[in-house]
C-alpha cells in the first residue's frame, strides 16, 4: 500500500509540474494563483519524503513498517499543504491580519519542511536553514552591523509560509517550470537508451588515444552530467562503467575515482543546461537565457581543456595505452544504430534559440520528441516500453524530492535576508571584513562557497549562493553575471573539496581507492575552477564580454598558461619534467594566466610573460626532438 501511495505521489508531481508550464489549468477553466501550485507541489513532496525516508535520514526499506510518527507526518504535511494551496485565494487577502488558520497551517509546512530536508539533504543545509530562522527570531539582539528587525513570530510564519519572496517564491518557481522538466527529460533519456548511447559514443571518438579510457569518462560524464543535474548522480550512473574501464587501462584507482568526479562535477558548468542552473541564472539576473549560455562558454571550455591535457600527459608519463580496439565499437555503427538520440537535443537548442520557446516548454517539446523515438526504436536492444512511462514519472518525482525541498528552503533563506534586512547587514559585514579590497572579498566568498555547498545538488547549491554571497560581490563592483558565475564554479567546488567532496567520495567507493586521496586528486585535475572564476572577474572577455579580438586573445592567452600548468602539475609536458622546470614553468603559465590589468605595466608585462612562457614550450619540445627522430629512424628500419 505504501509502496503504491508513493509512486502515485512522485507520478504527481512531474505531472502536476507539466500541467502548470503547458497552462493547462487555465485551458480547463482553473485560474490558480502560481503559490497554489507551489503548495501543491509541497503537499505531494512533503509525505513522500517521510514515507521514503526514516528519521535517521537513511532510504526505507520498502518492506519495514512505516512508524506511527512518519505516517502522522506524512498525513499533517500533506493536509496542511494542500490547505494552503486550495485556500490561497481567500487568505491571500486577510494576510496582513495574520489569519489562525494560516498562521497555524503556515507554522505546520515550516517545521515539516524543515525536518523532511534533514531527512533527504542531510544536515548541512539543514543547519544553515535553521540559523537563519533563529536569526529572524533573535536578530534584533545581535549587536554590531549584524542586527536586524524585530519580527513577531506570527509574522514571520505567515511570510514565510504565504509570501511570494519566501517559501513559495522565485527558487521553487523556477524548480516547477524548469528543474523537474529537465529532469523527466533526462530519465525518459536513460530509459531509452540515450545514456548508453553517448557512452559508445564517447568510446568511439575517444578509445583509440592514449589515455582513451579516462577520456571516454570525461566526453560521457560531461554530456551526460549536464542533464542530470548532481554531479553525485552521474558519478553512480556513469562511474559503474567508467571507472573499472580506467583502472583495467593501468590508471590508478584514485585517479580513475578523480576523473570520474571532476568529468560529472564539470557536467554541472557546462552549457547549454549546467544543471539546469543556467535557466536558473537567467532568472535571477533577468537576463535572456542564452547571454548565460554564452557567458558560460569559454570557462567551461577552459576547465575540460585542462582536464583532458592532465589526462594525456599522465597517461604519456604512465605509458597508459589506448582502449583495446576489440572494446572500441565503430563510430559509424554507433551513429547508424543511436543517430535518434540527437533530435531531441536538437529539438531542445532549436526551441530556446530560435522558436523562443521558454525553458520548460523547450524540454516538454524535446520529451516530445523523444518519446516515439524511444517506443520505436531500439539501441543495444533498450528501448521504451508502455510500462515505463509510468517507470520514468515516478522516477523522476523521486529525484526531484529533494530538490523541491531544497529550493523551499531557500526561498525560506530569501525571506529571513529579505524581512529581517539581514541582506545588507551581510553585505556590509563581508565588505568590511576584506577591508575594501576585491581580491580579498573574493577569497572570503570562494571559501564560503565551498563551505555552503557542501552536499548539495546543483540547483540547491546555485540558489543558496547567489541568494547569500552574489550581492556582495556584486556591490562591490563585480559584474552581476560574473558574480554569479564565480559561486556557481566555488560551489560546485565543493563536490570535490574535503571534508566532505560527496562526488570525490562517491567515486572513491567504486574506485576502491582512499577517499581523500581520491578527492586530492580530483582537486588537482580540476584546478583551473579554483583559478578561472577569479580570472573572469577581472577579464570580462573571458565571459563574452567586449571586442571579439580581445575575447579571442584572452581565451587563447588564458589556454596556453592553463596548459603549461596542467603539464606541471602532471610533471610531464613534452617529456619528463625535472623538479626545477615543474617550478618554473609553473611560474610562467601563472603568469599568463593572471590578469592583465593586475600586473604592473598590463601591456608590457603581459607581452613578457606570454613571450617566456611560449618559449619554454618551443624549448621542451625542440628538446624532444632527437627522440623523436631517433624513433622515426628505428620504425623506419624495421622489416
Amino acid at each position: 500500500m505504501r509502496t503504491i501511495l508513493t509512486a502515485i505521489l512522485t507520478a504527481a508531481l512531474p505531472l502536476l509540474a507539466l500541467g502548470w508550464s503547458l497552462d493547462l489549468f487555465r485551458a480547463v477553466g482553473l485560474y490558480l494563483f502560481t503559490e497554489q501550485i507551489l503548495a501543491g507541489l509541497l503537499a505531494l513532496a512533503l509525505p513522500t519524503a517521510f514515507l521514503t525516508h526514516t528519521i535517521k535520514g537513511q532510504r526505507r526499506d520498502p518492506a519495514a513498517s512505516l512508524p506511527l510518527h512518519d505516517a502522522a507526518a506524512a498525513l499533517l504535511g500533506f493536509a496542511a499543504a494542500f490547505y494552503i494551496a486550495v485556500r490561497y485565494g481567500a487568505i491571500f487577502s486577510t494576510l496582513a491580519e495574520r489569519p489562525a488558520d494560516a498562521t497555524i497551517a503556515g507554522a505546520i509546512v515550516l517545521v515539516l519542511v524543515v525536518e523532511a530536508l534533514r531527512r533527504v539533504t542531510g544536515l548541512a543545509l539543514t543547519l544553515v536553514v535553521v540559523a537563519f530562522l533563529v536569526y529572524a527570531l533573535v536578530g534584533h539582539l545581535v549587536p554590531g552591523d549584524l542586527q536586524g528587525r524585530r519580527v513577531a513570530l506570527d509574522r514571520l510564519v505567515v511570510y514565510l509560509a504565504f509570501d511570494s519572496n519566501g517559501m513559495l517564491g522565485m527558487p521553487m518557481t523556477v524548480t516547477a517550470t524548469v528543474v523537474i522538466l529537465y529532469v523527466m527529460f533526462g530519465s525518459f533519456l536513460t530509459a531509452s537508451g540515450g545514456g548508453q548511447f553517448f557512452t559508445d559514443l564517447s568510446m568511439a571518438s575517444m578509445g583509440r588515444y592514449r589515455g582513451g579510457s579516462a577520456k571516454i569518462a570525461v566526453t560521457a560524464s560531461a554530456l551526460f552530467g549536464s542533464i542530470s543535474g548532481s554531479a553525485v548522480a552521474n558519478v553512480a550512473s556513469t562511474g559503474v562503467v567508467t571507472i573499472p574501464m580506467m583502472k583495467d587501462s593501468g590508471f590508478r584507482g584514485r585517479i580513475a575515482g578523480a576523473v570520474e568526479a571532476v568529468a560529472s562535477t564539470g557536467g554541472q558548468l557546462m552549457p547549454p543546461v549546467m544543471g539546469a542552473a543556467a535557466f536558473l541564472m537567467a532568472e535571477m539576473l533577468q537576463i535572456g537565457y542564452e547571454k548565460v549560455v554564452i557567458a558560460a562558454l569559454i570557462p567551461a571550455l577552459i576547465y575540460f581543456f585542462a582536464v583532458f591535457v592532465q589526462i594525456d600527459l599522465i597517461a604519456a608519463r604512465d605509458g597508459i595505452a589506448p582502449v583495446p580496439a576489440d572494446r572500441i565499437p565503430l563510430t559509424r555503427r554507433v551513429m547508424r544504430s543511436g543517430w535518434y538520440f540527437l533530435l531531441p537535443f536538437a529539438v531542445l537548442i532549436g526551441a530556446l534559440f530560435w522558436w523562443n520557446a521558454g525553458p520548460g516548454r523547450a524540454a516538454f517539446w524535446a520529451t516530445l520528441a523523444l518519446l516515439p523515438l524511444g517506443l520505436f526504436l531500439r539501441y543495444a536492444g533498450t528501448g521504451l516500453r508502455l510500462m515505463d512511462l509510468w517507470h520514468c514519472l515516478t522516477e523522476t518525482g523521486r529525484i526531484v524530492i529533494d530538490i523541491v525541498l531544497i529550493s523551499a528552503a531557500a526561498g525560506l533563506i530569501i525571506g529571513v535576508l529579505n524581512i529581517t534586512s539581514l541582506g545588507f547587514a551581510l553585505t556590509l559585514t563581508l565588505t568590511d571584513l576584506a577591508g575594501g579590497f576585491l581580491i580579498v572579498l573574493l577569497v572570503l566568498a570562494a571559501l564560503l562557497s565551498i563551505i555552503l555547498g557542501m552536499g548539495m545538488p546543483t540547483v540547491g547549491v546555485y540558489i543558496l549562493l547567489a541568494t547569500v554571497l552574489a550581492p556582495t560581490l556584486i556591490e562591490l563592483g563585480v559584474q552581476p553575471i560574473a558574480a554569479h558565475m564565480f559561486v556557481m564554479y566555488f560551489g560546485m567546488l565543493s563536490m570535490i573539496t574535503p571534508p566532505v567532496a560527496i562526488a570525490a567520495f562517491t567515486a572513491a567507493v567504486i574506485a576502491k581507492a582512499p577517499p581523500v586521496a581520491t578527492a586530492v586528486s580530483a582537486m588537482r585535475l580540476g584546478w583551473t575552477a579554483m583559478v578561472v572564476p577569479f580570472v573572469f572577474v577581472y577579464e570580462p572577455s573571458i565571459l563574452m564580454s567586449g571586442p571579439w579580438l580581445e575575447i579571442i586573445f584572452n581565451a587563447l592567452r588564458l589556454a596556453l598558461g592553463v596548459w603549461i600548468v596542467s603539464g606541471c602539475l602532471a610533471g610531464y609536458l613534452f617529456r619528463r619534467l625535472s623538479p626545477f622546470a615543474r617550478v618554473t614553468y609553473g611560474l610562467l603559465g601563472i603568469a599568463a594566466i593572471f590578469p592583465s590589468d593586475l600586473l604592473p605595466a598590463p601591456d608590457l608585462s603581459m607581452w613578457v610573460t606570454l613571450a617566456a612562457a611560449a618559449s619554454c614550450v618551443v624549448f621542451e619540445w625542440q628538446m624532444t626532438r632527437p627522440r623523436r627522430a631517433s624513433n622515426e629512424s628505428f620504425e623506419t628500419e624495421q622489416p
